[in-house]
């Protein structure tokens, strides 16, 4: 394109061919799956946990959590956010850098029956 108009503004470049642009914005997006109305994300994510516990569920820089041990983890917080008071119509602040902790309080929070407000 620049050696046909040399003058051609770099925003008005067009960086993909027309399939390229097809592939990325429909092939690679079509991500739609059925998940089961009737199940939460933890029950879900429980569920995984049955099928591969010891997959790895999480990567976060050098550390590794398998299902099984991500699940135990956010059981036993999950148990104290409970004791705590944490169950329905319970909003739970969360706030905490990107990191393991964070997915496992996420995960607790839904767990004890609460809403977490990032």
């Amino acid at each position: 394109q620049i050696s046909l108009n040399p003058h051609v503004r770099v925003e008005e470049l067009e960086l993909l061919t027309a399939a390229e642009k097809q592939q990325i914005t429909a092939a690679f997006n079509d991500t739609a799956c059925t998940f089961p109305s009737h199940q939460t994300i933890h029950q879900l994510f429980e569920a995984q946990v049955e099928c591969t516990p010891d997959q790895v569920a999480l990567v976060f820089g050098h550390q590794r959590l398998t299902y099984q041990e991500l699940n135990e983890r956010a059981n036993s917080l999950a148990r104290v956010l409970q004791a705590q008071g944490v169950g329905p119509d319970k909003l739970v602040g969360l706030m905490v850098q990107r990191s393991v902790e964070m997915i496992v309080g996420l995960l607790a929070v839904l767990k004890a029956g609460g809403a977490y407000v990032p």
